[in-house]
Order: C-alpha cells, then structure tokens, then sequence
C-alpha cells in the first residue's frame, strides 16, 4: 500500500498519473502572474515535504520518475500551445528533482529555481504573446524577429534558458543530476535532456523565424528588455557562484 505522504509528495514532485493534477490546475489559472508562481513555488512545495515529513518511497519510483520525464518531454515535441508546451516542460523537469533527492543532494531548492525562474518568465512572455495576438501558438505568426525583435531576443534565451542550455544554471542543475546517478538512469537523463532541447529547437524554429505576420504589435519596451535580461544575467552569475566545486 502506497504511504499517503508519498502521494502527497508524488503531486508536486509529479509522477504519472499524479502530474496530471498539475496541468490540469494550469489549464484552469490564465493569469500570467499565478502562472509565475505556480511555476516557481509548486516545485519547492513538493521539496519543502519531501525534506519534512520523509515519506516512504516505493523501490519502483526511479524508473516511474524518469518515464514521467521522458513521458511529458515527447509530448512537448507535439505541443504547438505554448502555455500548455512550458507545463509540460516543468511537469517533465519537476520529475527529475526525485533524483536527487534520493540521493541526498542538498541543492534541490536550487535547481527549482534555476528552472522555475525561466520557466515564470516563459509564462510572463505567453501572456505578452495573448496580449498581442489573443493567442500563443507556433506556426501561427511566425517571423517574430522581424515584427518584435526585443521580445524575439527575451523569448529566445528564456527557452535556452529553461532547457538547461550550457552557462544557464539550469545545466549546472542537471549535470549535478546526471553525474550523481548511475550509469543506466545517465543514459536515460542524457536522452531526456536531448529531447528537451530538441523540443526548445522546434518551439523557437516555430515561432521566431519565417515569414512575419501582417499585423503590426507592439514590441517589448526598452527598459523591460533590460530588465529582463539583468534577472537572466543575475540567474547565471549565481549559478556558477554556487556550483563552482562542480
């Protein structure tokens, strides 16, 4: 029988069937600011549990986690809906986390937010594409380069960002992950982070380049450009500050 805790846990640190409850609450919440802090407080609720009431984890929950992760990432190759496409992306990442947990890795609250600080601002920018277009999807207006260059350029690094892409923390994150694990769960992470990538390819492919649309939007204003990309650049200084045992 499984323990209560356990499944308590399972809902934040979503693993199959249980992460459905995740996206299901995402689909309900429109707003891009509780959208923000879905993603960057649902991870760490799951850890703060995880660390305080210890539940009893089943021997199958390894492989469970990782077919979540990999589950959720094949998906995002099909998903055109960005909203839809960055949960499933943190529904695929917070499955992970159980890794190190396991493992007794005490950076865990650290990687929720090495992650969920993209993953907000990803949300934040969706909302900014529904303002603009009333709806965020690729294929649909593509060419955003030419129509809205400073949002392309905020959008483009928050997805290199949110893949874990070398020099985001979020690869310090998941290289902590993959080298503290056994060889057959690394083959496993290093395939899941190919499809993650892989994902982030195709959404920027289908929403940055080819031909601009007609419709004439406005594009993301100067100083909240820079803004956006001090947060970045702040996330990546102490990213490497704090992992320079690595």
């Amino acid at each position: 029988m499984l323990d209560l805790n356990f499944l308590l846990v399972a809902i934040f640190l979503p693993v199959f069937p249980l992460s459905i409850a995740f996206n299901a609450l995402l689909a309900k919440v429109k707003h891009p600011l509780l959208r923000m802090f879905l993603f960057l407080g649902w991870p760490l609720v799951g850890v703060f549990l995880y660390q305080t009431i210890e539940p009893q984890v089943p021997q199958w929950l390894v492989p469970m986690a990782i077919f979540t992760a990999v589950f959720y990432a094949f998906r995002l190759l099909a998903m055109r809906e960005v909203g839809v496409w960055t949960g499933f992306l943190a529904t695929s990442v917070w499955a992970c986390f159980w890794l190190p947990l396991l493992y007794g890795d005490r950076d865990v609250l650290l990687y929720g937010f090495w992650f969920g600080i993209p993953l907000a601002i990803l949300a934040l920018l969706v909302g900014g594409l529904e303002k603009r277009y009333g709806a965020a999807y690729t294929n649909l207006y593509g060419g955003l380069a030419q129509t809205v260059p400073r949002f392309s350029g905020v959008f483009v690094v928050t997805v290199l960002a949110v893949v874990a892409t070398p020099i985001f923390p979020a690869f310090l994150g998941m290289l902590n992950i993959v080298v503290a694990s056994k060889p057959l769960v690394v083959i496993a992470l290093v395939g899941l982070w190919a499809l993650w990538s892989w994902a982030g390819m195709r959404l920027i492919q289908g929403m940055i380049v080819g031909e601009p649309s007609d419709d004439r939007v406005d594009d993301m204003s100067m100083p909240l450009t820079w803004g956006f990309g001090a947060v970045m650049l702040i996330l990546i200084v102490a990213g490497f500050a704090m992992t320079g045992d690595l």
